[in-house]
Formats: structure tokens, sequence, C-alpha cells
């Protein structure tokens, strides 16, 4: 798991722009004539529309689109009531989550009042503005006379999330857990520990799923709660047993399911050795369980166990569902969220834990595969199909329930309108990294003394995304680690000049040597050359003592590229390597060929890096659809080389390699370009398709289009990833920024679990 200090915390939130969120405008806003339609007079003709029709604000407004995140700071995570204006930070990630995870944008209202009636008015007042509410860290008992106010007064979605989040993520849990212990829903004696507004919806929720009310205790921090204890809340009543149980060792004997939502450390081993068989653990407290994860699989061999924590298998995380839903209930014009729709949320999200994995999870896992089972009843968190399953599902429900004003005709285009409307939007980044995370590899950096691969260094070693090695000086490092106020914790820094690393340059020099002495390198030459940091880092790769290299390169088509193709190898079946860059655009993902490597490709190199890209775009879960691009079309300059060449190899491609989904050549405006393409070149093989991989004739085309897009703001851009060396090496220009070396680093560490050049 990351260890998130304070001092990265804090810079996090200052640096920069302050907070997480911002407004961005949708429409032109640049001539006199945009500002005319964007307010006076333009302004007025969708005012009047609303006014006689309000549905159409859905028409003429982001309201369809837009979520109040709204809290009065009562009770604010694990800090407790500290107040609306120190609660902000958590509602701006709430914001952030709802962007990132579904595109929905988000408000985020701090309320100064404690009072449930008031606050209920409040709320109400400024309802209007939005699609659907999401109440959050609002304290119980008030929370639930909040949010039973709200639905009844509001004709928009409004939910409690944490409430009926975890009710639901654990709800699919639950479901998944007793399929594999080979139990009936409802025949389980259920425990609860804790009473709040999370333990209360659960409970309820599970009963909705089949649980007998009859097998239920719920305990307190009193222990069981009963029948015959005065001042209960109407929520615990609803609960209360008769039964001569009063402590919650005593309520554990003989329970199929133990559902957590209280402190940590109040479950010993000896209480789950006392349950029935196959027992059932969902030990959320945060940050600490009720009872750790080594001790509960520690206490019996037939448990599933689930926490809140990422760091363990089966985790409860309310991201798994609050924006898929409210994106569901917003595109259906939901007057609201009903059981029937948090009840289709369970099952998708259940159902979705039983379908095989993306090939490029289960590659990441090396032996021990991801499937459904013990350690995986639960999609992970950044699982990109959740939201074309539990959006549609929600949707759905809510128009088979009566709740829908707006009727979703063909599931099929939502789908694929859900999954173009978000882009990518750093999903394909996050989910690396938390791939890498799982197996984190060697990774040598040979320009270590350079300030910003230390600070991603850091940054990586912090992240748990791989081990850093630094070529470099270090007293050096050392000292602007001081100077920045940072540990090297998990990094290590290797002098290439030191007497430490006269044996290991001894043995590099010996390995080289060996292995170029027929192309007439001596050992004193190869001893000569292990003085350079580059060399040394090449070696260590080669000698196997790294798994992965960073190399520092000034230019594209560089020397230390040609060394590593020397010294590593091409791969078996290729002639060429090449490198690849990823952008990542609102429009979509874009992969684009040769950017580093290749300066004038020729036919035969086209095909390799064709070939290249292909898998590769296939490795980062995506399904290629190829353009080779030129300044021609089709043949219309068949007498040039660039066209020709570009040409040839399309028609090799065919030939060779029909598995792969290339035409052209073609200019860049017909490749991205669906109907202008297939309308004007109707026997076109992408027809129909949108094109995502874009191969260059040349290194200079394909180096420039990417630095215009970066320079543009056009989108976030990965790379270059190298493609077809035997072993990872990547190449990086010396002035990149922390964070393009930081992407770059994880892939090279997931390159080197399940390679990319397989």
């Amino acid at each position: 798991m990351s260890k998130i200090t304070e001092k990265l915390a804090l810079e996090y939130h200052e640096e920069g722009r302050p907070g997480k969120i911002e407004v961005v405008p949708t429409k032109p806003y640049r001539s006199q004539h945009d500002l005319s339609l964007a307010y006076s007079p333009g302004v007025a003709y969708p005012c009047l529309e609303i006014e006689k029709n309000p549905a159409d604000a859905y028409r003429y407004t982001d309201k369809g689109n837009l979520i109040g995140v709204i809290s009065n700071g009562t009770a604010v995570l694990g800090l407790g009531d500290i107040g609306p204006l120190a609660g902000k930070p958590v509602m701006e990630g709430k914001a952030l989550l709802f962007k990132v995870f579904a595109g929905l944008d988000a408000f985020d209202i701090e309320i100064d009042e404690k009072d449930p009636g008031k606050l209920v008015e409040i709320i109400k007042s400024i309802s209007p503005t939005f699609g659907g509410i999401n109440l959050e860290d609002i304290k119980a008992p008030e929370c639930f006379e909040v949010e039973r106010r709200l639905k009844e007064e509001c004709s928009i979605p409004v939910m409690h999330d944490d409430q009926h989040g975890t009710a639901i993520i654990s709800g699919a849990g639950l479901l998944n857990a007793l399929e594999i212990q080979n139990k009936r829903i409802g025949d389980i004696r259920l425990v609860v520990n804790g009473a709040g507004a999370a333990a209360i919806s659960c409970t309820r929720l599970y009963i909705s799923l089949g649980v007998n009310p009859a097998n239920i205790v719920m305990c307190d921090s009193n222990g069981v709660i009963r029948t015959d204890h005065e001042h209960l809340s109407p929520q615990k009543q609803e609960f209360a047993t008769s039964r001569d149980i009063h402590t919650l060792a005593e309520a554990m004997k003989d329970a199929d399911v133990f559902l957590g939502l209280s402190v940590a450390d109040v479950v010993t081993p000896d209480m789950l050795k006392s349950m029935a068989p196959k027992p059932i653990v969902f030990a959320l407290a945060n940050p600490q369980p009720e009872i750790s994860y080594e001790a509960a699989m520690d206490s019996r061999d037939d448990i599933i166990m689930a926490t809140g924590r990422s760091d363990y298998p089966n985790q409860i995380n309310n991201v798994i569902g609050f924006p898929y839903i409210f994106r569901g209930a917003l595109d259906c014009q939901a007057t609201g969220i009903n059981d029937t729709m948090k009840i289709a949320a369970v099952h998708a999200i259940a159902d979705l834990a039983k379908e095989p994995v993306p090939s490029i999870v289960d590659d990441a896992y090396g032996d021990v595969s991801i499937s459904f089972g013990r350690d995986y009843i639960l999609p992970k968190a950044l699982d990109p199909r959740l939201l074309t399953r539990v959006a549609p599902a929600v949707a759905k429900a809510a128009m088979e329930s009566g709740t829908a004003r707006r009727q979703i005709e063909d599931f099929d285009s939502y789908r694929e309108h859900l999954s173009k409307l978000m882009g990518d939007r750093g999903q394909l980044m996050r989910h690396i990294s938390e791939l890498a995370s799982r197996n984190p590899k060697r990774v040598v950096f040979s320009d270590g003394n350079d300030t910003n691969v230390i600070k991603a260094a850091i940054r990586l070693a912090h992240d748990g995304i791989c081990v850093p090695v630094l070529l470099g000086n270090p007293e050096k490092i050392h000292s602007f680690a001081k100077a920045m106020k940072t540990d090297l914790a998990g990094i290590e820094i290797i002098d290439v000049r030191s007497d430490k690393c006269a044996d290991t340059r001894k043995r590099y020099a010996g390995l080289l040597a060996e292995m170029k002495g027929r192309e007439g390198m001596t050992l004193d030459e190869a001893k000569e050359k292990l003085w350079n940091r580059s060399w040394f880092g090449i070696m260590m790769l080669a000698a196997s003592d790294a798994d992965a290299l960073i190399e520092g390169t000034y230019s594209a088509a560089n020397k230390s590229a040609s060394v590593a193709a020397d010294i590593i190898g091409i791969r078996e079946g290729f002639g060429h390597f090449a490198t690849m860059h990823i952008v990542n655009t609102a429009r979509g993902t874009f992969f684009l060929a040769d950017t580093s490597i290749n300066p004038v490709a020729d036919c035969s190199t086209l095909v390799d890096i064709a070939r290249l890209t292909d898998r590769a775009v296939r490795f980062f879960g995506h399904e290629p659809v190829t353009a080779m691009l030129s300044y021609s079309n089709f043949g219309s300059n068949s007498d040039e080389e660039e066209p020709r060449r570009c040409s040839e190899a399309v028609k090799i491609l065919h030939e060779s390699h029909p598995e792969i989904l290339v035409d052209g050549e073609m200019q860049v405006n017909f490749a991205l370009d669906t109907q202008l393409r297939d309308s004007t070149y109707p026997f076109n093989k992408l027809k129909g398709k949108d094109v995502n991989t874009l191969i260059f004739p040349t290194l200079g085309a394909a180096n420039s289009a990417y630095r215009i897009l970066l320079a543009m703001g056009a989108g976030d851009v990965i790379g270059p990833i190298q493609m077809g060396l035997k072993k990872p090496v990547h190449f990086i220009h010396r002035n990149s920024s922390v964070h393009d070396i930081v992407n770059l680093a994880t892939i090279a560490s997931l390159d080197a679990a399940c390679p990319i050049r397989k």
C-alpha cells in the first residue's frame, strides 16, 4: 500500500492550482458572437423554453450531468464532526471521483447547519441546480431523516453514500461469497457490529436480498441491541432482539456472516473460530478493520475475508458503485434512486466479478491468476467495465420501476456512448499503476543525478510501483533529498565509478567482451565503457541484475537505442524495434508509432512497426484499428517513394498478417474521420471502425505529431514505450517532467512483469 505522508498529501492539494477541481467551458467563447450566444442576449431563448417546459433544463443546461456533493461536516471520514469547511477537501475529492470514473460534473457544497430540518430546507432550495444529490458525511441518526425528507420532497435522485454505497458494494460481495461457500441467503445467520448509518443501510439491503430478519443480531458499543434496552433510536429498535445473548462473542457463535462497521480490533480469532463452517467476514472499519486480515486468515482455512483496504483481497470500496449508480440515474432522468435500482446495481457488480478479467490483469499476477473465488468476490475498483455494466443496469431498473422520465431505447448504443463519453481520463495509467504495484520490479535509471529522475524515483518508491535504482552520485542525490525534506526509503543508489563497483564493472566487462569479442571489442575496451552509466545500466539488464532500464536521451533516433538493440537484442521474428506514444484525449485513446527510433522506415520496417504496435495496443486493453499514414490516399501519389512504401507495407500486412486490422496509405483526416473515409473510399478495410492506432512513415512526422499534441494540451501523452527488444529498455528525453518519468517507469515495471514484447 502506498505510504501517504502528511507532507505528500499537503503538497498534492497545494501545488499548482489549489484544490482538486475546476470548471471548464463546453461551448466556444472566443468571439463576441460566441459570448452573445452564451450570455446576453442569446441566453434568454433557452430560459424562455425552460419556463414553458421545465424538463427542457436537461436539453439546454448541464443539469442532467451535474451532481451536488453536499455535507455539513458532522461525520467526516474517521475524523468526526470537524465542520463543513474542514470537510471541504473530502467533498472536492468526491467530486473528482464522479468526474474521473463516470464523466459526471460535480459541485461540492459545504453547509454550516446541524439542525436536520433547516439542513433539508437549504438543500431542497438549491436542488433545482442539480440532476442528482450525493449526501456525504452527515452523522447518524440525523442522516436518516435528512435523506428521507429530501427523497420525498425533491424530484431528483438523492442518495446518502455513507449508507447506501457500502450497502450496495458489500451486498454484491455477500451474494458472491455465499455462492462460493455454498450457502443459501435465506438460511444464514448474520451478525452486524455497529449501528450507524452504513450498518443500518447494509442490513436493510441484505434483507431485501433475502436475509431472514429473524436471523440477524446487531451490536453497538454496549453489546447486543436488545428489546429490553431503553432509549433505543427507531433504527436500532428495528433490529433489536429478545434472544438471551448480550455480547459480541456470544452473538458470533455459529454465525455464518459477520459484518463490521465499527472500530478496530473488537473481533478476536477465537470469535471467528466459533462461527459456523465456511464463514464470511466483512471487517470494514477503516483504516484498521475489526480484526486484521492476517489474524482472520490464520484463524481458519475456510474463511472468506473482506476489508475496506486496498492492500488486501476483496476490498469493499464505494467507488465501485456510486459514480455509476448516479450515471445511470441521471441518464434516464430518474426522479429518485429506489430499492429496485440499488438491487440492480448489486447484481451488475456481482455478475461482473464472475466474468474473466481483462488479460492485462491476469498477466500482471503471473501464476496467481485472478478469477472468481475466495480472493476475488468483487471487481477491482479500476475495472473499466464497471461504467458500462452498472450504469445501464441502474437505468434499466429505473425504467422498469417507473422512476425514469426518459426512456433509453437502445442499450447497446447507450453502452457505446458511455465508453466514448469517458475517453480515457487517466484510467489506463491508473490501471497500469495498480497492476505494476502488485509485482514491483527493479527499474534502473541511468540519469540518477537528474532532479526530476530523483523526484520520480521517490514517488515510485512511495507508491510501491517499482524498486528504483539510481545510477549517480550518492552525495548529490542525498543532498537533493535532504533539501526536499524527504527520505530515499526503498531506493537504491549505485555510483558506477566507485571502488565498491569495481568487481561489478569487471564482471560486466567480461560479459560484454564475451558478447562482442567477435565484433572486435577487447576486454580493455569493454572495461572503459563500463565507466559510463548508460553502458552500466544496459549491462545490469543484460546480466539480469535489473528488470528494466530507463535510459535518458537528448533526441529521437539516439545512439543509446542502437547500443541497446546491439546488446539486448531484437525479439525473434522481427528485424526492427520501435517506440509508441499513447495519447489520452477526451475523444478517446490513440496510439502513435514510431516516435523515437527509425528515422525513415522502409517497407519491412513499417511492417514490423505495425505488427509491434498491434500487439502493444492489445496489451493495453484496446482493440487496434490501424491507419498507415502518408500525404497520399490509397495510391493517389503512387509514383512517389513515401506513399509507395506505405502502400506496399499495407499489402504485405494484408497478405501475411490478416489478423491485423490495417489499411492505407491515407491522410490523417481520412484516418480520424470515419464517415469521410467510408464515403470517399468505401472499399477500405476499416469501414465502420474508428481508427485508434496511427503508423507514421517517418520519425519526423511521428515525433512532431505527438509533440504538437502535447504542447497544445490536447491530452495526456505517455511514452515513448519501447516495443521489440528482448528486455524492457525504455528511452525518455532528459528534459521530461516528473509525471512523464513516473508514467514510463510504471509501464517499464509492468513490462518486466508481463512483457509487452510477447
